[in-house]
């Protein structure tokens, strides 16, 4: 601040005429004494020794501090009095609301951005399993407030939230280790300033702990002190965001010429003396100094709130107040060090206080000086506001209205101006933590951060030049569980974090096609899941085809079915004068092969794609065809008894069941199978269905029939088992008649045969999946039709054909014996 006073001062195009002034107090980085320290410089009259001056005018601007908590309270007690104060290390969000510190400025930006980058940084690496450190200041409760509630937003997840004590125990100090030590989250997001995580991070060192990638807040992420050889395989890889720094000419050989005095007002010079030189200063003040009060007060101060970072004052010596001080304790056998001569060369010396070839929190005090220095001259010159303004420089309402109106543009190019809120415009430099090949860690930068612009181009990383923690060349992962691949879904843990979680594989005919999915999606309707479940694939269509093996297996049947009938049929045609053939009724047995040729043919009505017609077709033409087989049987089974009993002397049964009533009897049984039918099939008729209840086993949709009213095929399928019962116990009944071809044996036998396939049908139909159902309905219509024809025609074309000498009618009928 002051070698920027002083610059301003020789600056003839700022000011000209005017010399800036200052008084300079240490508020200890503590409310209380920053409170008095401000009470101090209200009430302090100020004097410049040339120029046009603001002789007994009070203070008309503060810069500072550099805590949040202090300078929100200094901010609340100036905001009345609108004094400007401008702050260039107080970060904190909560400093933004005008209404509360209507005079606060910074030239630092808020955390509100810093945090916003920090969530952007720590999202970008895929880190949701994170931990954070802090204090209990105000800059560091809103920063961790802000940051954890923007990281659970993006679905990240805190692992644990430790707060560093004012005076932390050696006990807490352990169990936070524990806690750093043990838990599973490798990255830890940390806001506080370097002496306060000294004692944690010594602990850390002293137990070897590595592999914890530590994120860092603008206020230690550049700390030198954090550098020291002790903490390198604990912080190397630190990645973290910081003010854009500068070399600013001309400040080293200011910093250069401080020398040691025992002046009030060189306390610090002398501490940091004897700390890069390693001796001992002893110096001789007047002992008539009324300022000696108020520096062992200072010190005392030093010694109760900033024994971290400040070497404190040790003993006070002789009658002429000789000031010793060191920044060691004094041990037992300790090594005395030399004495100061005060003339040693701090040119010589390397550390971070002669190291300002890139300032950055010391640019933000330029800065703010330069900022001030611009307003009053806007203020002096009236330039802002035109013609006829009213200059009033004592009162600091009508610099503050400048100072917020400051627009230029500084010698390095950074264009310098508040917004509405007295906040810069928010630029960050990304650090990282890295060994050079002295083996010292050197603070890199790896990217950018620029609030100002669109979202999407904000964060700027150069990822190839980034060191990870130990040294590594890959990113570390910091995770609770690790992500559910596509095909699963995340099955959060009752009691734990969103984070934490197992991964479930998708459901059967569901599926994730991206990676940490919460829910698994459905497959639209005659889709499936494929086998990795990461993606829905058309059902095949399933039926049984006429290409299928088996579907080739039952038409061949079916077509052997047909030639077989229509041969039988010829033969007994060309036969059709003989005995056997007139015996058996020729006109019923015509018509029976007619219904069997049917019921071949209707079987290939079950085979193919089912349609429309199709699914109506099938059902209807196997009822009824198979009825009207059973109703001609049924007549054929009452000609046979009928007969018999017409061979008794005055019967006269087969006078009354002549053909005109076989052909009634046929068709008032097949009339109800017709009338049935039709009913059903226009009330609820079959329709063709895509099934896709196998698609899971097989990955197909079956293309089947379904039967909107299941009981009409019951009622057809049990008509039809009611008319074959009767026949099978007619047919029994004659089984013993004396002819000697028993034709009611044979339509036993058949009978026989068709009941135990139907009857075997109804569990193989029930229980068969798919296209199998149909096969085992078609097997069972097949079956039952060759039981028919075999047993009852086959006999009679071999003696047809074969025995013809037994096809006379003296053969036909057995003598009694």
């Amino acid at each position: 601040m002051i070698f920027a006073v002083e610059e301003i001062n020789r600056n003839p195009a700022l000011l000209p005429g005017v010399r800036l002034g200052y008084h300079i107090m240490d508020c200890c980085d503590h409310i209380h004494t920053s409170l008095r320290a401000l009470l101090s410089l209200l009430t302090h009259k100020s004097t410049t020794d040339s120029g046009r001056c603001l002789t007994g005018s009070p203070i008309t601007a503060v810069i500072g501090l550099a805590s949040s908590s202090p300078t929100g309270a200094i901010a609340h007690i100036l905001g009345p009095f609108s004094i400007p104060l401008v702050s260039y290390f107080a970060t904190c969000a909560c400093l933004t609301d005008k209404h509360t510190y209507p005079s606060f400025l910074r030239t630092v930006p808020s955390d509100l951005f810093q945090v916003r980058g920090l969530v952007e940084l720590v999202h970008f690496f895929g880190w949701n399993w994170v931990g954070t450190l802090g204090t209990p200041d105000d800059y560091s409760r809103y920063g961790i407030q802000a940051f954890s509630h923007q990281f659970r937003q993006l679905g990240g997840c805190l692992a644990y939230r430790l707060t560093i004590p004012q005076s932390p125990t050696l006990v807490e100090i352990g169990a936070m280790a524990d806690t750093l030590q043990s838990s599973k989250a490798k990255v830890v997001v940390a806001f506080a300033t370097e002496g306060q995580l000294l004692e944690l991070f010594s602990e850390l060192a002293a137990r070897n702990v590595t592999g914890i990638q530590w994120v860092a807040s603008e206020a230690w992420v550049t700390a030198n002190l954090l550098t020291a050889p002790q903490f390198h395989l604990l912080l190397q890889g630190t990645l973290g965001f910081s003010f854009p720094g500068v070399y600013i000419p001309g400040l080293r050989e200011f910093l250069l010429k401080v020398r040691p005095k025992a002046e009030p007002g060189f306390e610090f010079h002398n501490m940091l003396w004897e700390e890069l030189f390693d001796c001992r200063l002893e110096l001789t003040a007047d002992p008539s100094n009324t300022n000696a009060n108020d520096f062992d007060r200072i010190i005392e101060q030093y010694d109760q709130h900033e024994s971290k970072l400040i070497p404190r004052l040790k003993t006070y010596v002789g009658e002429k107040r000789t000031f010793m001080f060191s920044a060691h304790e004094n041990t037992t056998g300790a090594r005395e060090r030399p004495v100061c001569t005060g003339s040693e060369d701090l040119s010589n010396v390397h550390s971070s206080y002669t190291e300002v070839s890139k300032v950055r929190i010391s640019y933000n005090v330029y800065k703010a000086v330069y900022a001030i220095a611009h307003a009053l001259h806007n203020l002096l010159e009236c330039g802002s506001v035109g013609a006829g303004c009213k200059r009033n420089t004592s009162k600091p309402k009508e610099l503050l209205g400048y100072l917020k109106m400051v627009n230029f543009t500084n010698q390095f190019g950074e264009k310098v101006q508040f917004d509405d809120n007295g906040e810069p415009v928010p630029l960050y430099d990304i650090i990282n933590w890295q060994k050079d090949s002295k083996g010292e860690i050197r603070f890199v930068k790896v990217g950018s951060y620029d609030g100002s612009v669109p979202m999407d181009q904000q964060l700027q990383l150069n990822q190839s030049k980034i060191v990870w923690t130990g040294g590594l060349s890959e990113v570390p992962v910091s995770l609770c569980s690790h992500p559910c691949p596509p095909g699963s879904r995340q099955a959060r843990r009752p009691g734990e974090p969103q984070c934490c979680f197992d991964c479930l594989p998708c459901a059967d005919g569901e599926i994730s096609n991206q990676t940490d999915s919460t829910e698994c999606i459905k497959c639209p309707e005659y889709h499936w899941s494929d086998k990795r479940k990461v993606k829905c694939v058309a059902g095949v269509d399933d039926f049984l085809s006429m290409y299928d093996t088996m579907g080739v297996i039952l038409i061949t049947l079916s077509l052997l079915g047909v030639v077989m009938t229509t041969v039988i049929t010829t033969v007994f045609h060309r036969f059709r004068t003989t005995p056997l053939v007139r015996a058996n009724n020729s006109e019923i047995s015509f018509l029976l092969l007619v219904s069997l040729k049917l019921c071949f043919l209707c079987s290939l009505a079950f085979i193919g794609k089912p349609s429309t017609w199709t699914c109506r077709l099938r059902q209807a033409a196997f009822g009824v065809s198979f009825v009207l087989c059973l109703s001609c049987l049924l007549v054929k089974t009452v000609v046979v008894l009928l007969a018999f009993r017409s061979t008794v002397p005055g019967s006269g049964a087969m006078k009354a069941f002549g053909p005109s009533q076989q052909r009634t009897l046929i068709l008032c049984t097949t009339a109800p199978q017709v009338f049935l039918c039709a009913g059903w099939l226009s009330a609820a008729p079959p329709f063709p269905f895509r099934n896709p209840t196998y698609q899971a086993s097989t990955g197909k949709i079956v293309v089947e029939c379904r039967e909107p009213w299941p009981t009409g095929f019951y009622l057809v399928l049990g008509y039809i088992g009611l008319l074959a019962s009767l026949c099978l116990l007619l047919a029994f009944l004659g089984r013993k008649l004396p002819d000697t071809f028993n034709e009611a044996k044979l339509i036993t036998f058949s009978m026989i045969i068709f009941c135990a396939v139907w009857l075997s049908f109804i569990p193989a139909h029930v229980s068969s999946p798919g296209k199998f159902t149909v096969a085992v309905e078609i097997f069972a219509i097949l079956a039952s039709s060759f039981g028919l024809l075999l047993c009852i025609f086959v006999p009679k074309c071999f003696i047809i054909l074969v025995r013809p000498e037994n096809n006379v009618k003296k053969r036909m009928i057995k003598s009694p014996r």
